[in-house]
C-alpha cells in the first residue's frame, strides 16, 4: 500500500462498481425490495451543499444493497421551469437582449439547448460523490412518455370534476411575468409607512395607499362602537370620487391603525376574502406589466406602484386627505426567484380542487401506512393538509409542459393575444381586432402568450384534423400557461417507475415490484411543496402511498446560522471540498453526530478532521498489511485461512487473549449498535459510534496491543478490519472499497469481488 490514502483514485473506484453492474438490481418477487426515488436536482444547475445531503439516501442504499435486498435508488433531473427560465434570462441579459424578443416557440428551444448543454453536469457531480444511482434507470421530466403522463393525469382530474378555471388573487410577480404559489412567496420585514387617509366620517391606516384608487369598501369590525352606526352606509373615495360602501367584517383588528380599512379584494388575499363575502366589486388597477392600467383616472395611468404611491400620497396631502405618517415594519411578498415584491393580483388561472385529493392523504398519514421521521413533522404536515386550499396549477412561462387545453378563437374572439409580427414588433389585443389585419398562421407562429376571459370556452382533448367540434373552425391555440413545476414532480415516483396513467395493468415491472418504495429523503422545506402533492397524486392514481416513510433530514447552514445561498456569498462548494479532501471526508462530514432533522454547520475544519478519519484508517489497514508481511517472512509457513463474513475465529474461545476477547466483544456491540441506529434513521449516531469505535478501541488500544505480539494476532486484525470496512462502507465507500481491493490482492478472500457483496453478521464465539 501507499504510505498515504490519495482520493484520486475514486473515479477509478466508481467505474469499478458501474461496470460491476452492482448499482442495478434484479427483479426478485421471492425477496423484499428497497428502493428510493431520488429527490431530482435541477437539471440545469451544479450541486450545493444541500444536494450533498443525498449522502444519507446512499448510505440506506449501501447498506440495503449489503444485506442483500434487491435494492433501486433511482435519479432523474428536472426541468425546473421558472428557475430554468430566470437562469437563461439572465443569459439573455448578457447578450442584450429579453424574453420579449422572441416567440415561445424559439424561446423554448433556446432554453432546452441551453439544458442540454448543462444536463449531464450534475449526473458527473453525484458520481463523484459517490452515490450508487441505477443509471440505467435515469429520467428527465421533459421525457415525451412521463409528459404523456403528466397530460393523462390532467385529463383524468377534469373528467373527475377536480380541474376549473377561476379569476382568483394570485401572487404575482411583475418581473418574472408569472404567478407563484403562497409557498414560493418570501415573506420579508420592511421598514416603510402606515398612511392614515380620511374617508369623509372614517379615517383609515393603510401600507398601500396606491391600492386605494381600486377600493371598492371601507371595512370595520362590527363589535366596534366607534363605527357601529356607519356600517350599511357610503363615504366618498378620495381622489376618485366614487361612492362606496362601508361594510362590518369581524377579521378586522380593533387595535390596528384606526380600526377602519381600506378593502381592495383584486390587489390583497384578505380583502379578495372579504369581497366573495360581502359580493363586492373587484377592480384590479395595475396590468401584468407592473404599470397602472384604465381602471384609474387618467392622471394616474402607466404608473408602476412606487411610482403611483408617490403622486398619489402627494395629491392626498395637497387635497387634504392625508391625516398623517407614521413610520411602520412590516412584511412584504416577494418573489423567491428574482428578489422583487410580489403583487397580488386577480388573474384567470387553472385551479386543482384539493379537498378530495387532500382526505386520503390525511386519513395515510393519520393510520400510518406513510409515516414521518421525525415524528414532529407528521403534525406538521396534518395542520397544512387539514386547512389546505385549491392548487393554482398555472405558471405564465415558457419553459415547462403546456397545459393541455385548447380555445377555438372563433367560439372566443374576445382572447388577448400578444405575438411578434414579422418585423418582432410586440402585438397586443383582442383576437377580433387583429383577425383581419393579421393571418391566423402569423399570429400562432408569433404567439408569446394568451389571455383567455374568464367564461372562455375550452377543449381538453384537441380534436382530429384540428377542427372546433362547436363550429367547425380551425384557428384553435393552445392555452399558454404552462404546469407548475410541482405538478409535474409531483407524480415522479409514478412517471419513473412506468405508471400508466390510461391503462394502469399495463404499467412497467418496475412499478409492479418497486411501488410503493421504501423511503423519500428530502429535507423538511419541500414536505408541502413536493411530499403532501406526491402523496395525493400516489393515492389517487394508484389507491396506494408512493412511498413508505418520509424521512426529513437535516439543514446545511452557515456560521451565523444561515441557509446556504449563492446570493449570501456563504456557499461551500461540495465539489470543491471533495477535489481538496476527498469525498469520503465530505461525506463523513454532513452525517457525524447530526441530530434528526437539524441545522448544522459544516465547515471546511470539520471536513479536514474526517479527511484524518480517512487517513487513520488507510494507515491502520497499512499497518496490518505490513504485520503480516513481516510474519510471513519469519515464518513462511503462516497460512491465512479464507475469510468468512461472520470472521475468523480460528481459535477456540480459550486461546484467546484479553484483548482479543475485549476488541471482538466491541466489534459484535457496533455491528449490533450500527444495524440498530441505521434501522431508526440514526446516522448521526452511527457515525459517531463507528469513528469512536475504529480509531479508539480497534486503532489505540488493539493495534497498540498488537505490535508486540507475534502471529497468532493476525486472525482477529483481519476479522475486524475486514468487518470495520463493511460496516463504514455506506458512509465512506470510496476509501473502503480500495482497501478491500487491495487486501483481496494480498489475502485469499473467500467472498466477491466487492465490498458491497454483504453486510457484518454479529460474531458469536464459545
Amino acid at each position: 500500500m501507499d504510505k498515504s490514502y490519495s482520493s484520486a483514485n475514486e473515479e477509478q473506484i466508481y467505474s469499478l462498481w458501474e461496470k460491476s453492474g452492482a448499482f442495478t438490481p434484479k427483479i426478485d418477487k421471492n425477496k423484499k425490495p428497497f428502493s428510493i426515488i431520488l429527490p431530482l436536482p435541477n437539471a440545469n444547475n451544479p450541486m450545493h451543499m444541500g444536494h450533498a445531503l443525498f449522502t444519507v439516501q446512499d448510505i440506506l442504499i449501501r447498506y440495503h444493497r449489503m444485506l442483500g435486498d434487491p435494492t433501486l435508488w433511482l435519479p432523474g433531473g428536472d426541468h425546473a421551469g421558472i428557475e430554468t427560465q430566470f437562469v437563461y434570462e439572465k443569459e439573455l441579459q448578457k447578450q442584450g437582449h429579453s424574453r420579449f424578443d422572441f416567440d415561445r416557440q424559439t424561446l423554448y428551444q433556446q432554453i432546452w439547448d441551453f439544458v442540454e448543454k448543462n444536463r449531464t453536469l450534475n449526473q458527473f457531480q453525484m458520481k463523484k460523490l459517490g452515490y450508487s444511482l441505477d443509471w440505467s434507470r435515469y429520467h428527465y421530466s421533459l421525457e415525451p412518455q412521463i409528459l404523456d403522463n403528466v397530460r393523462a393525469t390532467f385529463k383524468k382530474l377534469h373528467a373527475d370534476g377536480l380541474i376549473y378555471r377561476d379569476e382568483k388573487i394570485v401572487n404575482y410577480c411583475t418581473h418574472c411575468g408569472t404567478a407563484f404559489s403562497n409557498l414560493e412567496v418570501e415573506h420579508k420585514t420592511v421598514a416603510s409607512h402606515l398612511w392614515y387617509i380620511k374617508y369623509g366620517p372614517l379615517t383609515v391606516a393603510t401600507t398601500r395607499p396606491e391600492t386605494m384608487l381600486g377600493d371598492t369598501a371601507v371595512a370595520v369590525n362590527p363589535a366596534d362602537k366607534r363605527y357601529q352606526h356607519l356600517i350599511g352606509t357610503t363615504v366618498t373615495l378620495p381622489l376618485v370620487n366614487r361612492e362606496i360602501p362601508v361594510i362590518g367584517d369581524k377579521s378586522i383588528s380593533l387595535e390596528f391603525g384606526t380600526g377602519a380599512v381600506k378593502v381592495t379584494p383584486a390587489h390583497s388575499p384578505e380583502d379578495y376574502d372579504m369581497a366573495k363575502t360581502h359580493q363586492l366589486d373587484f377592480i384590479r388597477i395595475f396590468d401584468y406589466d407592473g404599470k397602472s392600467n384604465q381602471n384609474v383616472p387618467q392622471k394616474y395611468q402607466g404608473f408602476y406602484p412606487k411610482q403611483l404611491r408617490d403622486q398619489v400620497v402627494a395629491d392626498l396631502d395637497t387635497a387634504g386627505f392625508l391625516e398623517k405618517t407614521e413610520d411602520y415594519t412590516h412584511e412584504v411578498g416577494h418573489c423567491y426567484r428574482c428578489g422583487r415584491p410580489i403583487e397580488p393580483i386577480t388573474a384567470p388561472q387553472w385551479y386543482l380542487k384539493i379537498d378530495k385529493l387532500a382526505q386520503p392523504a390525511i386519513q395515510a398519514a393519520k393510520e400510518g401506512k406513510v409515516k414521518f421521521f421525525p415524528l414532529r413533522f407528521k403534525k406538521a404536515y396534518l395542520d397544512w393538509m387539514e386547512n389546505i386550499r385549491d392548487w393554482n396549477i398555472s405558471r405564465q412561462i415558457v419553459w415547462g409542459p403546456q397545459i393541455p387545453a385548447w380555445y377555438c378563437l372563433d367560439c372566443n374572439p374576445q382572447i388577448k393575444l400578444n405575438f411578434l409580427d414579422k418585423n418582432k414588433n410586440l402585438i397586443s389585443g383582442v383576437y377580433a381586432d387583429l383577425k383581419d389585419k393579421y393571418s391566423f398562421d402569423d399570429i400562432k407562429s408569433g404567439l408569446q402568450s394568451l389571455l383567455a376571459p374568464i367564461d372562455a370556452k375550452y377543449l381538453v382533448d384537441l380534436p382530429t384534423g384540428e377542427t372546433c367540434p362547436h363550429c367547425h373552425g380551425h384557428h384553435l391555440l393552445q392555452e399558454t400557461d404552462t404546469f407548475d413545476t410541482w405538478f409535474l414532480s409531483g407524480q415522479w415516483p409514478l412517471s419513473t417507475l412506468g405508471f400508466n396513467v390510461v391503462d394502469p395493468k399495463n404499467s412497467s415491472e418496475d412499478f409492479h415490484y418497486f411501488y410503493p418504495t421504501s423511503v423519500m429523503d428530502t429535507m423538511w422545506d419541500i414536505l408541502f411543496f413536493w411530499v403532501a402533492r406526491m402523496i395525493m397524486f400516489g393515492l389517487y392514481l394508484t389507491k396506494e402511498v408512493p412511498f413508505k416513510l418520509v424521512h426529513l433530514h437535516s439543514r446545511v447552514v452557515d456560521a451565523k446560522g444561515q441557509k446556504m445561498s449563492k446570493s449570501k456569498g456563504n456557499v461551500i462548494d461540495p465539489l470543491v471540498m471533495s477535489e481538496k479532501y476527498g469525498a469520503d471526508a465530505l461525506r463523513m462530514s454532513l452525517v457525524y453526530g447530526i441530530a434528526p432533522a437539524s441545522d448544522f454547520v459544516v465547515s471546511e475544519d470539520k471536513i479536514r478532521a474526517q479527511r484524518n478519519f480517512v487517513n487513520k484508517i488507510w494507515n491502520a489497514s497499512r499497518f496490518v498489511l505490513m504485520l503480516i508481511d513481516k510474519f510471513k517472512e519469519t515464518d513462511p509457513s503462516l497460512k491465512l485461512a479464507p475469510f468468512s463474513q461472520r470472521g475468523i475465529p480460528l481459535q477456540r474461545e480459550g486461546d484467546f487473549s484479553p484483548s482479543d476477547l475485549s476488541i471482538l466483544t466491541s466489534l459484535n456491540n457496533i455491528i449490533d449498535s450500527t444495524n440498530r441506529d441505521l434501522g431508526r434513521y440514526h446516522f448521526g449516531q452511527a457515525s459517531e459510534n463507528l469513528y469512536q469505535f475504529f480509531w479508539h478501541d480497534f486503532c489505540d488500544v488493539y493495534i497498540e496491543d498488537a505490535k508486540n505480539r507475534g502471529p497468532e494476532v493476525v486472525p482477529v486484525l483481519l476479522t475486524v478490519l475486514i468487518n470495520s470496512l463493511k460496516l463504514l462502507h455506506p458512509f465512506i465507500p470510496f476509501v473502503t472499497e480500495s482497501i478491500y481491493q487491495i487486501l483481496r490482492e494480498n489475502i485469499q478472500l473467500d467472498e466477491d469481488q466487492l465490498i458491497t457483496s454483504s453486510w457484518p453478521q454479529p460474531i458469536k464465539f464459545g
